[in-house]
């Protein structure tokens, strides 16, 4: 049965689940005061607490057949230790950095160094918000940035993250070293 979920707006997206996606393993961080939402600045965040926003990844992980880890600190120096120790058990990251986007090039710096495709989400548009709001630190080093689309943001980061990360196992199954063809003295 493929998998299945709702946007906004009645809107619903079906996809495919891989046939084989091997377990991949994605490791989701919630940065700074993430653990405040639904009660947090309703009119930028939403009423969708951190814990409802979890579940809903929770089920969409379950569908995709994906094990995933959710963190949530308020500390730069943890996010980057469980981005560090993510180069070891995960195949990907999804990151919310929250206001260390702006200011922490140590996250930014750890995301390059494990070299995992992280994928950047902000429930809110910043490109919309305060000036100072609009330069990612993050952005440079992600696969991709999904900004502005509120919880769903994180669904959308899940699936686009699995599919690349099936899409690199394909790939990987299926190439094959092409030898080297000499032509035989006379031919050409």
């Amino acid at each position: 049965m493929p998998a299945c979920w709702t946007l906004s707006q009645g809107i619903g997206l079906t996809y495919l689940v891989p046939e084989e996606t091997g377990m991949l393993r994605i490791r989701v961080l919630h940065g700074p005061n993430l653990n405040l939402l639904g009660t947090r600045e309703q009119s930028i965040y939403g009423t969708q607490s951190l814990d409802d926003l979890n579940s809903a990844l929770r089920t969409l992980a379950k569908e995709l057949a994906l094990k995933v880890d959710l963190r949530q600190s308020n500390s730069e120096g943890e996010l980057v230790n469980w981005i560090q120790e993510a180069r070891k058990e995960y195949d990907g990251i999804i990151i919310n950095p929250a206001a260390y986007t702006h200011t922490s090039i140590a996250i930014r710096d750890a995301i390059a160094a494990v070299g995992l495709p992280t994928v950047e989400v902000h429930l809110s548009n910043i490109h919309q918000r305060e000036e100072f709001r609009h330069q990612s630190y993050i952005a440079g080093v992600a696969l991709g940035l999904i900004a502005g689309l509120g919880p769903t943001g994180y669904l959308l980061a899940l699936r686009g993250l699995c599919d690349h990360l099936t899409a690199v196992k394909r790939q990987k199954k299926t190439s094959r070293p092409v030898p080297a063809r000499r032509a035989a003295k006379g031919t050409k």
